[in-house]
C-alpha cells in the first residue's frame, strides 16, 4: 500500500496489525468493525454496521454522500429486495433468512452500498448463519476490489437459503413418516406451518431473484465484467432454490392426501367394524324382541327347554351371519 493508503489508515483509526507495503503484499488492519483490506495500489475499506440506529451510519452517509432515503431504509426493516444506483454508489437490499427451532421462518434485512474503494454493511435483525459469514470475511477477507467484496457477502446471503432448504427437507421427511405411521391432527397442523414457511421462504427468494436479475444487468463502471460470472452463479442458486421450494410444496400438498387418505381410511376401518357389529347382533336382536312381546302361540314358550333352544337359535344365526360376512372378506 502507499504512502496516501497508510496514512488514510491512520486517520481511520487505531492501527491493530500492518505489514510491509512491498509489492503484491496485503495489508489488514481491522478495527471496530471495519476492515481495511489492500495492496498496493489500491485498497477496500468494508465498514460493518450492525446497528441501524448507530450514529455511524450518519457519520458514512455524509463522508460517502449516501442518499437519505437509502438511509432510511437502512432504518425501516421489511423492505423489498431491490438493487439502486446512487451518484456514485450501488445500493442493495438483500434478504437473509434463517428458521428457528421452533419452525418459524425469519427473515431480515441486509443493506449493502457498494462504492469505488468501499463496501457498506448493514445488519437489521439477526440471520445467524450470514452473521457467522461474516465474521468469516472479517477474519480472512482477501478481496482487493470492493465489486469482490460485495460478492462474497452477497454469496453468504444466498447460501443462507440452502440452509434454510435443508431444514425444511429434514421437516417434510418426518411429516411423511407421521402420516403413514401415525397420522394424527398434530401432523396436519406441522404440515400448515411448514407450508407457511415455504410461502414466507419463495416470497424472499422471489425478491432476491429479481434483485440479483437486475443487478446482472447493470451497467456500473463499480462493477467489473469479471463479476459477471460470479452474479449470474447467484441468479442460478437462486433459481434452483426456487424450484426446490416448489418441489417441496408439492410434496407438502402429497402429504396432506395421503393424510387426509389416511383419517378417511381409518373412519371407513371404524364404521366397517361397527357395521359388522350391529349386523352380527341383528339376528339375536330381532329373536329376543320377538319373544319379547308377551304373545301366545309362540313356538317353545310353554316347553321347559324354550330359553336353551332360543339361545341355540341365536347362537345358530349368528354363526351363520359371521360366515356368510367372512365368505365376502369384510373381517
Amino acid at each position: 500500500m502507499n504512502e496516501t493508503g497508510l496514512g488514510q489508515l491512520k486517520q481511520e483509526g487505531s492501527l491493530a496489525g500492518s505489514g510491509s507495503a512491498g509489492d503484491n503484499e496485503e495489508i489488514r488492519v481491522d478495527y471496530a468493525h471495519t476492515n481495511i483490506i489492500g495492496q498496493s495500489g489500491g485498497c477496500v475499506i468494508w465498514h460493518d454496521v450492525r446497528d441501524p440506529n448507530d450514529p455511524e451510519l450518519d457519520v458514512l452517509a455524509e463522508r460517502y454522500h449516501l442518499h437519505p432515503l437509502h438511509i432510511e431504509d437502512c432504518r425501516h426493516g421489511n423492505q423489498r429486495a431491490k438493487v439502486e444506483e446512487g451518484t456514485d454508489y450501488l445500493f442493495a437490499v438483500f434478504k437473509p433468512v434463517h428458521v428457528t427451532d421452533e419452525a418459524e421462518v425469519i427473515i431480515t434485512d441486509l443493506d449493502l452500498f457498494l462504492g469505488r474503494e468501499y463496501v457498506i454493511s448493514v445488519q437489521e435483525g439477526d440471520c445467524p448463519s450470514v452473521r457467522a459469514h461474516l465474521d468469516q470475511l472479517h477474519a480472512t477477507a482477501n478481496a482487493v476490489r470492493a465489486d469482490q467484496m460485495f460478492y462474497k457477502i452477497a454469496d453468504g446471503v444466498v447460501d443462507a437459503y440452502a440452509a434454510a432448504l435443508d431444514w425444511f427437507n429434514e421437516a417434510i421427511d418426518e411429516i411423511e413418516d407421521q402420516v403413514l405411521e401415525r397420522p394424527s391432527p398434530e401432523t396436519l397442523q406441522h404440515i400448515f406451518e411448514a407450508k407457511r414457511g415455504l410461502i414466507e421462504l419463495r416470497r424472499a427468494l422471489g425478491n432476491m431473484r429479481d434483485a440479483v436479475s437486475h443487478l446482472q444487468r447493470l451497467e456500473s463502471e463499480l462493477i467489473q465484467h469479471d463479476m459477471l460470472p460470479f452474479l449470474r452463479d447467484l441468479y442460478d442458486h437462486l433459481a434452483r432454490n426456487m424450484d426446490m421450494v416448489e418441489t417441496q410444496r408439492d410434496l407438502l400438498s402429497g402429504a396432506m392426501d395421503v393424510y387426509l387418505s389416511s383419517v378417511a381410511n381409518r373412519t371407513n376401518q371404524v364404521m366397517k367394524v361397527l357395521t359388522v357389529m350391529g349386523t352380527v347382533a341383528l339376528p339375536s336382536v330381532a329373536i329376543s324382541g320377538l319373544y319379547g312381546m308377551n304373545i301366545k302361540g309362540l313356538p317353545w314358550v310353554d316347553s321347559p327347554y324354550g330359553i336353551w333352544i332360543v339361545l341355540g337359535l341365536m347362537a345358530i344365526t349368528t354363526l351363520a351371519l359371521l360366515a356368510v360376512l367372512k365368505k365376502f372378506d369384510w373381517f
